[in-house]
């Protein structure tokens, strides 16, 4: 363990992780996801995309969904990254130790290595501190370099607890409907120039956006037609 934390981090990290994955899991249990939009492309029936993207506040959301399937996802070399990691691998993700900041070379690197073990790369596009629905370029980085494109998806709980953070995160109550929405994935030219770039990421970012919106319409029709039986 290392000596750059004090001895109550340490506990911390020592007692909580452990806790934490047992919650989520009992949460994740209760739920009951349903799957729409662009469903031939979604992870398990897509076989040439390996980079994902969705946006922060969802990751509660689909923390149980995706476990065991092989992900490797982003997370940084801080402390709260060290509790995040011990967490996410007892859920059965690979941690990629690095910053999405500075350029985010670290990151890239890291989730470039974590690919030659895991099956797929998952980005928070906005995280970890935002702005909200902002996509950084790793996403798109890394796929120029792998191939495949962008996947893209959204989670949205009918019942959920909104933090006051900066992405609004989302904990969704237990036995709570959820709906995950995909999107076909962005295409990032193997050649492409610093432009065509931050057209690619504009792109994952509009396409994002089009998930929430389609998952936030479902969750809404779920509302209505719950009011409406009563």
């Amino acid at each position: 363990m290392s000596a750059r934390y004090n001895w109550k981090q340490r506990l911390a990290l020592a007692l909580l992780p452990p806790i934490a994955a047992a919650l989520i899991r009992l949460l994740g249990w209760t739920l009951r996801v349903e799957e729409i939009g662009a469903l031939d492309f979604h992870a398990d029936n897509n076989k040439t995309t390996r980079v994902y993207c969705v946006w922060h506040r969802c990751l509660l959301t689909i923390a149980y969904h995706f476990r065991g399937h092989g992900i490797a996802n982003l997370i940084s070399p801080s402390f709260d990254g060290e509790f995040i990691t011990r967490i996410s691998r007892r859920m059965g993700y690979t941690a990629a130790r690095g910053s999405s900041s500075r350029g985010g070379v670290g990151g890239l690197l890291g989730m470039q290595r974590a690919l030659e073990h895991a099956r797929y790369a998952a980005f928070t596009a906005d995280g970890p501190r935002g702005p909200q629905y902002v996509a950084k370029p790793g996403a798109v980085k890394l796929a120029q370099q792998v191939g495949g494109g962008v996947g893209i998806f959204y989670a949205a709980p009918e019942r959920a607890w909104q933090l006051r953070s900066w992405d609004r995160f989302l904990i969704p109550k237990p036995f709570s409907r959820v709906v995950i929405a995909w999107e076909a994935p962005v295409s990032v030219p193997a050649a492409a120039n610093a432009a065509e770039l931050e057209t690619a990421r504009m792109a994952v970012e509009q396409s994002l956006e089009r998930a929430r919106a389609a998952a936030e319409q479902q969750v809404a029709a779920w509302q209505k037609e719950k009011r409406s039986s009563q």
